[in-house]
């Protein structure tokens, strides 16, 4: 699925690499998960980015994804701080990262993003029987499943109607978003403990945040952004093709952000004393997810 011409795991990496704190620290390792089938594609994508990436298999599951870029992750030195983001972001503003990475370093273990909820929500509960469950009586009184029902001009379907338990008060809801930043033993233990329903799609966490709290770890949120948007639909990506349309005629396309793969360039001079550059990022990807990256 491209955007801009470019695919989505491209444009989300390239916004991470971008990234930089008040302090100048930046993403210095990227290791990016993709299906064993895409792994050589997904790697020719991101050579150009600069910097060091890596590009592993991942595993059935989102979760299980993850565990394999921390495996990646412990082999290097120093790295204290991890982010995980999905590559169906691919408009993840620099900033917002930069945000996220500021907020663990403040002493915050488990942090992420997240923007207030517009929508009134209802929590639901079951159909009761013969209440707009399938054949469920139509407005004529005959049963939907009758002879000669389809005759009456009844609707063709039943819409299933379910029952409103309560509204949520939205004040108190945040919709998450990535990338989501803690520090790195504190993730990888979330992960251990987790491990036994990493293999099944349908038990494993859907994101690394629901692990830490499993474990009983505290999560904080940050402020989030609107173009952090997850592109899952046709309507998604044509929204993220206006937003990307915007910024490049404002001159802020992501393609001219730069990115500094060197301590040097990122402190400004060659002379510089480079900052603090131990915040490692894991881009990872469902398997779905990097298909339709590419």
């Amino acid at each position: 699925m491209p955007l801009g011409g470019e695919p989505l795991v491209v444009h989300a990496a390239r916004r991470l690499l971008a990234a930089r704190t008040a302090a100048g620290e930046h993403v210095v390792t990227l290791v990016v998960t993709a299906p064993a089938d895409h792994v050589d594609t997904v790697r020719s994508l991101l050579e150009g980015l600069g910097g060091d990436v890596v590009v592993v298999r991942g595993g059935p599951t989102r979760q299980s994804s993850v565990a394999a870029a921390l495996d990646v992750l412990a082999s290097r030195d120093g790295v204290d701080v991890v982010l995980v983001h999905d590559a169906a972001r691919p408009l993840v503003p620099p900033a917002l990262v930069a945000r996220v990475v500021e907020a663990v370093r403040a002493g915050h273990d488990a942090v992420v993003p997240g923007v207030p909820v517009t929508d009134t929500v209802k929590q639901v509960g079951q159909a009761a029987p013969g209440r707009g469950a399938p054949g469920a009586p139509v407005a004529d009184g005959s049963p939907a499943t009758a002879p000669g029902a389809a005759r009456r001009a009844a609707p063709a379907v039943v819409p299933v109607a379910l029952p409103v338990v309560r509204t949520v008060p939205r004040g108190d809801l945040r919709a998450v978003q990535t990338p989501q930043g803690f520090r790195f033993d504190v993730l990888v233990a979330a992960h251990a403990h987790g491990s036994h329903v990493a293999h099944d799609e349908a038990l494993a966490a859907s994101d690394d945040a629901g692990l830490v709290e499993l474990a009983g770890g505290p999560v904080w949120v940050v402020e989030g952004h609107e173009d952090a948007a997850k592109v899952t639909t046709a309507r998604d990506l044509a929204v993220a093709e206006l937003v990307l349309s915007a910024a490049r005629a404002g001159g802020a396309a992501p393609a001219d952000l730069s990115v500094a793969s060197d301590p040097a360039d990122a402190a400004g001079s060659p002379d510089a004393v480079p900052p603090r550059a131990d915040a490692a990022a894991v881009s990872t990807s469902a398997t779905s997810a990097a298909e339709e990256a590419l």
